[in-house]
């Protein structure tokens, strides 16, 4: 598989569930500012003729299909190797609780941030906005997690790689999380595990 990844975007967490769950991939990585390939494919940089919706991630399969949109991408990661516990079992109560988690990261979360606070052509009012319902979902983390190692309970899922990833913008856009210390060790105890810091690694995140 090759996953087309820009550093830090929304594709950290297809990045960090494919090394959690131990599969082979190549990246390849895309400047999202230009929606160029850094390293052009078939005489090519233009990433448009890759993904006509020009973000990431996209997920490149062995017979050359391409699929895009995080949750979908994560599910079918966890599905692929359900040895790895990545996701509970279709079907079951735990299932329901690590995909509701997942949807609740993809629309209240990565949603809100994105495109809105990304883009200074944004007025002022529909930023605070977004930040002051970001600061309601944080808060709600922050009791949650006051009791639980992970979103699901016990278990790092795929829906834990995707609040982390995105959480990881809460720095970027300087909003501090000093009020949900929690939250805080939870962040702290994802980005310790090591499939996570290969994936950081790896997109120039950190340093070794």
């Amino acid at each position: 598989m090759k996953l087309y990844y820009s550093p830090g975007a929304c594709s950290m967490a297809v990045h960090i569930a494919l090394r959690e769950a131990a599969l082979p991939v190549t990246l390849a990585k895309v400047d999202l500012v230009r929606h160029k390939l850094v390293e052009p494919e078939n005489g090519t940089d233009d990433y448009y003729t890759v993904n006509p919706r020009g973000y990431v991630p996209l997920l490149q399969m062995d017979d050359g299909s391409r699929h895009s949109e995080v949750a979908s991408l994560l599910q079918y990661i966890a599905d692929l190797v359900p040895e790895r516990n990545l996701l509970p079992a279709a079907g079951t109560r735990e299932r329901l609780e690590a995909t509701g988690w997942l949807t609740l990261v993809s629309t209240e979360l990565h949603k809100v941030f994105s495109p809105w606070l990304w883009h200074k052509e944004t007025a002022d009012s529909t930023a605070q906005a977004c930040k002051a319902k970001l600061r309601l979902r944080f808060a709600e983390l922050d009791r949650h997690l006051q009791e639980r190692e992970y979103l699901a309970g016990s278990t790092f899922t795929v829906a834990d790689a995707y609040c982390f990833t995105i959480m990881g913008w809460a720095r970027m856009l300087m909003m501090p999380l000093t009020a949900y210390p929690s939250l805080q060790q939870y962040l702290s105890r994802v980005a310790a595990r090591p499939a996570v810091q290969a994936a950081m690694r790896a997109e120039g995140l950190v340093r070794d």
